[in-house]
């Protein structure tokens, strides 16, 4: 049973941005939608001393059991709060901003859903570490430093390019929007990774680009059934000196 109370308490000493420490190995996990075959893989392969695992998102909506995947990833959480890290997706935001399928949201009686609604909005925005990654679900913020993330508020421009964002590989900053995702390009990606002092993007959310684009420094993950038969995570040493690409990485197919 996930005390409501106590998981409020872990996710806001989190804050919004996630500061990694620069000991152990770090595994990145894609949007999971659902898939809690592929949480439970992940729990089984890589939940172990020295490990530290951070899900970029999306853990409802679309997949068959999505509230046994988010249940268990928030009780994970509340249990192993130094090791586990959930970041916010635009699923995770359905209070703030609705939207459609919401197969889960829809489902919920009005007391699960302010139960589970409370929750998400305590949700981390981003993750960085010592050696030149930035993790988001969606695209990195235009913001001035890495600590700005801290003071984005929900439903705010900077959100909506953390949760929402897109981003197409050709030159420009920003192209426009589709469907209300905000879209970026290459010209954007550089500029803001410049501006938070960063080399390697990982995130998730869009299925519909490349894994890897912009000379090898995005690397776009899907960890879901829902999307592709290829589940795929990144896993990092938290120990290099600096992570310059995505080669730096390990990137694992989850069976």
């Amino acid at each position: 049973m996930i005390n409501l109370q106590t998981l409020k308490t872990v996710l806001a000493r989190d804050r919004r941005l996630i500061s990694l420490p620069n000991k152990g190995t770090a595994v990145f996990v894609g949007d999971t939608h659902g898939d809690f075959d592929a949480t439970e893989a992940i729990f089984r392969l890589y939940f172990k001393p020295g490990f530290i695992l951070v899900f970029l998102g999306d853990y409802v909506d679309r997949g068959d059991e999505a509230r046994e995947n988010i249940e268990f990833l928030l009780k994970k959480k509340e249990e192993s709060p130094e090791q586990v890290f959930l970041l916010a997706g635009n699923h995770e935001g359905y209070c703030s901003v609705p939207f459609s399928p919401a197969d889960f949201w829809e489902s919920l009686s009005p007391e699960e859903y302010n139960f589970f609604s409370e929750i998400c909005q305590f949700l981390p925005f981003a993750a960085i570490t010592q050696n030149g990654l930035m993790v988001t679900h969606g695209a990195p913020p235009d913001v001035s430093r890495p600590e700005d993330i801290n003071d984005v508020q929900v439903c705010s421009e900077h959100w909506f390019q953390l949760t929402w964002g897109d981003f197409v590989d050709k030159p420009g900053d920003f192209i426009g929007t589709n469907s209300g995702r905000p879209v970026f390009g290459i010209d954007y990606f550089n500029r803001v990774m410049k501006q938070l002092g960063a080399q390697v993007l990982i995130r998730s959310h869009q299925a519909n680009i490349a894994p890897i684009v912009f000379d090898k420094r995005c690397l776009t993950l899907m960890t879901s059934y829902y999307y592709t038969m290829t589940r795929t995570i990144a896993i990092a040493d938290l120990e290099s000196p600096v992570i310059n690409s995505v080669d730096d990485l390990e990137i694992v197919e989850i069976e």
